[in-house]
């Protein structure tokens, strides 16, 4: 018995991949599980909603929104597993009837229209700006005048002031012995049986999710610029971080040079030993 195909049946009415050509969704599927992230963790580091990552790898791209989402959301999973998203991207619009044509021109020529007309004249602001260069001027010719006439009599307390006497008791504060600067690598003094790690979102946003030995969770949460989080576990600290390349990360008092590319989500796992080197 067969039954025909129906507009709500996205998987019927989407051409075959074929078995030397895996679909979208199954080289994204594929890519996860080797990477070992679940999705829910590619999920939290691209905040594309679970029921959509599901969605995706089974080649359902209805719950996208539309094209536009769909190739954002592929181009986001692909990044997060380490994949050129570009590839993927062609062939969903190979399989999907093409890429359309451009929406966004109405917006875009609006944008441009607005530009493009004149402003009007602030004549108030304009006014505005010109009374307080009148006052400042008046002012400042004010006070210049009132000094010249002012100088000698201040001249005079000065020569007074300098005249030989007991020795002055006021000197230039001395300068305070320069404080060394807290860095990442003041973490290197920490105690040796112990693992230490400090996280610091250096060129840009991270998420990042941190256990101790006991599976214990210590952070999950995203990292802003700027932000650092430091871990101390007798035994062992386990690390995913989401847009690696934009971390620095220091592991007992060492920097780790290289953790990962950006947009790319690493696992790592340290003990009170490492790194060996870094």
């Amino acid at each position: 018995m067969s039954i025909g195909n129906s507009p709500n049946s996205p998987e019927e009415d989407r051409p075959s991949a074929g078995p030397d050509r895996p679909s979208v969704g199954r080289v994204l599927q594929q890519a996860r599980i080797s990477a070992g992230l679940t999705v829910e963790e590619v999920s939290t580091a691209t905040r594309v909603r679970i029921p959509i990552v599901q969605s995706i790898e089974q080649d359902d791209f209805s719950r996208c929104g539309g094209d536009v989402y769909a190739r954002g959301h592929i181009r986001s999973l692909a990044r997060a597993v380490s994949l050129d998203p570009q590839p993927l991207i062609e062939r969903y619009d190979a399989e999907h009837g093409g890429r359309p044509s451009p929406t966004v021109a109405a917006p875009l020529f609006e944008a441009e229209r607005i530009r493009s007309e004149p402003r009007r004249p602030n004549w108030t602001a304009a006014m505005v700006a010109a009374i307080v260069a009148v006052i400042g001027f008046a002012g400042f010719t004010f006070f210049s005048s009132g000094s010249k006439h002012e100088g000698t009599p201040i001249a005079s307390d000065t020569a007074k002031a300098d005249k030989p006497g007991p020795a002055r008791t006021i000197h230039p504060r001395a300068p305070q012995p320069a404080q060394p600067a807290p860095s990442d690598s003041a973490i290197a003094g920490l105690p040796k049986d112990k693992v230490t790690i400090k996280v610091t979102a250096k060129d840009g946003q991270s998420w990042v999710s941190a256990k101790d030995a006991d599976g214990k969770l210590l952070q999950d949460g995203l990292l802003k610029q700027g932000e650092s989080k430091t871990f101390t576990d007798k035994k062992r600290i386990d690390l995913v971080v989401g847009n690696a390349g934009a971390v620095q990360l220091y592991v007992n008092g060492k920097e780790v040079k290289k953790v990962g590319d950006e947009g790319s989500v690493e696992r790592l796992s340290y003990t009170p030993g490492d790194p060996q080197a870094g």
